[in-house]
């Protein structure tokens, strides 16, 4: 179209010639800016890195308080009974709009009680959820996390992971799972808050572990059991998955890390890398070393050498009964492509740890 535009009026463009060549560089240059700017448009679309343009731009924030967390047993998600301490969250919820995503997930917006934390939920029920014969049934539960920077819509729209598990899962060959996305790129200015509590910036833990999960059990007939939930994640959000799972067995039996990485510094924006007390602490190594007792976790990670494989087998190096690691070598770039192709198989896996009830 700018082409168009440019072709069209070249021609037309009076005045002396110094203003004329100046007027055709600048239509030059606006030719080559939109033709650069709707290359990356077409580029997110197909990928559904950033959701809108506050993301892109970096001038979102969905941080609407930093209070102090309290101990897993005080409220929220899914362990212990003091988690009816706090109102239940009940939410109306709508299509996703997005062309790229199918029409049967759902979404809402939730302003998390716990964490302080606002932003969109992405969920999306099995076929069994509404048969008449499941009525009385709980369902397991998956939290998706996408990689940063990264939409909640990715794994719908670009892994086709509800598209590709619903087959599976009506022949009985993967179990029932509801699957959820939550907002995780949560901080303005491009920063990646790595899934983390940062004291005085934000509870993103809280936000994925205890808010998101609360308002799934408030809303859905989900199993409340922590053995019937999992995380999974790729590039950034395999890191996430692979983190959040041991440092939270309470909440999690499962967890499957496509080309993630341990140490938190490996992310350039993030926050975590750049504090030396919370990078050690949040890679999954130390987590398991510092833990007083293994976590009862079963973990899939995956990725090419070079980009999570190692990083895989340090886990399971580190890792002591009843945490069980299994690392499968991929191959291929970092890249969704590879991501989609690795659903099917992950997911069946994860039916092997927290089968159909």
């Amino acid at each position: 179209m700018s082409i168009t535009v440019a072709l069209l009026f070249w021609g037309k463009v009076g005045g002396p010639q110094p203003v004329k060549t100046l007027t055709r560089i600048v239509m030059i240059m606006f030719c080559q800016v939109t033709a650069v700017l709707m290359v990356f448009v077409m580029v997110n679309n197909a990928n559904l890195i950033y959701g809108n343009w506050d993301d892109l731009l970096g001038t979102g924030n969905h941080v609407r308080a930093v209070p102090p967390v309290p101990p897993a047993d005080q409220g929220g998600g899914q362990s212990g009974d003091a988690a009816k301490e706090l109102p239940k969250v009940k939410q109306s919820f709508g299509g996703v709009n997005d062309p790229a995503v199918p029409g049967d997930v759902q979404k809402t917006e939730l302003k998390g009680q716990v964490s302080g934390v606002d932003g969109e939920v992405l969920v999306w029920l099995p076929p069994q959820y509404n048969d008449p014969a499941f009525k009385d049934k709980k369902f397991p539960v998956v939290e998706l996390i996408p990689g940063f920077p990264g939409s909640s819509s990715t794994w719908y729209g670009t892994l086709k992971v509800s598209e590709q598990l619903k087959p599976l899962m009506q022949q009985g060959k993967v179990a029932p799972f509801i699957l959820v996305s939550p907002r995780t790129l949560l901080l303005g200015s491009n920063q990646d808050a790595g899934c983390t509590d940062i004291p005085g910036k934000i509870n993103a833990d809280a936000w994925i572990t205890r808010d998101v999960p609360q308002m799934v059990l408030d809303n859905f007939r989900a199993d409340p059991s922590a053995d019937r939930w999992a995380i999974a994640g790729y590039s950034a959000g395999a890191h996430c998955a692979a983190k959040l799972s041991l440092a939270h067995p309470n909440r999690y039996r499962a967890a499957i890390a496509m080309s993630g990485y341990n140490d938190p510094a490996t992310e350039k924006d993030s926050l975590v890398g750049k504090d030396p007390k919370l990078r050690e602490a949040n890679n999954p190594v130390n987590i398991l070393k510092a833990a007083q007792q293994p976590p009862k976790v079963a973990m899939l990670i995956s990725g090419a050498k070079g980009d999570g494989y190692e990083d895989g087998e340090a886990i399971r190096t580190a890792a002591k009964a009843p945490t069980t690691v299994q690392v499968q070598e991929g191959t291929g770039p970092h890249t969704t492509d590879l991501w989609k192709r690795m659903v099917p198989g992950a997911f069946e896996w994860l039916t092997t740890i927290i089968p159909a009830q």
